[in-house]
């Protein structure tokens, strides 16, 4: 772990420098959960744990104290917010840079806010957007680079290739040798995928609970489909052709990359929406009348994407318009 050389770098940076006046060293964490997440607690623990050792560590290195011109801050950032890019990270760090006046970012070699997918250079490369000059901490020694082969833990094995087989034989026709090739076939997926497919590790319980949910919201999904065409079916086949093409945005309360990337798709399924971008929380959708955008700030298809993922609890968090998200657009 490069962590404990990259305090000591900028402690011996800052003992060097104190010698021109006050010195701040600023110590942040970024969270790879949203506050709201039902997996924040313990995450969130993590990082306030892993900052508590940074201190003791700052001043160990620093000797018995910290010299009063030299002033150390702790932070965790990004729980506010649902953090998916490189460029999403850079811009979480850069608004506490800004905030707090630091011209100086020194990165861990071995930082991975994604977990197994490499994201050190990206982040770099979207820092450089910023004020601040940005540096890797040169360590003894050498950053490990990400290993797929050692990613990936064995239920994540597991449950890539349960997926993987299960999708290969609804497909197939159930012959002998369709098992032997399915069983081949999804070993291959999840030696290859696994350790890139999931962001924490599997919960049966938790994946067996969203899939009985997923049944569930499935008719629903369906009938929403279902409904959106006969919408659209109306509008072309209407004399006037009443359509109001508009780009808006929503707001929505979903936090982490299957629930969102569910919500994304299940508005593009939808006839008359159409997701065009992600950042955050917030959507980009067209939408092609004003009838497709009513439904899609009354929340419904929201509430069951976070039921499906979340539980009942928070299916009834406030919809789009009851948050007050009217979904600010324009013309497309």
């Amino acid at each position: 772990m490069t962590m404990r050389n990259t305090v000591a770098y900028v402690v011996d940076e800052a003992q060097s420098a104190v010698t021109d006046g006050p010195v701040e060293l600023h110590f942040v964490a970024i969270a790879s959960t949203r506050s709201v997440d039902p997996d924040a607690p313990e995450e969130l623990g993590e990082a306030a744990e892993l900052l508590e050792r940074v201190e003791v560590w700052v001043e160990e290195d620093f000797g018995e104290e910290v010299p009063s011109d030299v002033t150390v801050e702790t932070d965790v950032l990004g729980a506010d917010r649902y953090l998916f890019s490189p460029g999403d990270y850079a811009d979480a760090i850069l608004a506490y840079a800004d905030e707090h006046g630091i011209g100086r970012i020194v990165l861990d070699p071995e930082y991975s806010p994604g977990g197994a997918t490499p994201m050190l250079r990206p982040l770099e490369m979207e820092l450089a957007r910023g004020d601040a000059e940005i540096e890797e901490a040169p360590v003894e020694r050498r950053a490990e680079g990400t290993v797929l082969a050692r990613a990936a833990s064995l239920p994540k094995y597991l449950a890539v290739f349960g997926a993987s087989y299960l999708f290969y034989m609804l497909l197939s026709s159930w012959k002998p040798l369709d098992f032997a090739t399915g069983a081949f076939t999804a070993a291959l997926v999840a030696v290859l995928l696994a350790p890139v497919t999931f962001s924490q590790q599997p919960s049966l319980r938790r994946v067996g609970r969203q899939l009985v949910r997923m049944v569930i919201y499935a008719p629903y999904l369906l009938k929403e489909i279902a409904v959106a065409n006969l919408q659209i079916a109306y509008v072309v086949l209407h004399p006037s052709l009443p359509i109001d093409p508009k780009v808006v945005q929503l707001q929505a309360a979903v936090w982490g990359d299957a629930p969102v990337t569910t919500l994304a798709n299940s508005i593009t399924l939808t006839p008359g929406t159409l997701t065009i971008s992600v950042t955050d929380r917030a959507f980009d959708i067209h939408s092609l009348t004003a009838g497709s955008r009513e439904d899609l700030f009354d929340g419904g298809l929201e509430r069951a994407v976070r039921f499906v993922f979340y539980g009942r609890e928070a299916a009834a968090i406030a919809s789009p318009r009851e948050r007050g998200d009217d979904g600010e657009g324009q013309d497309g």
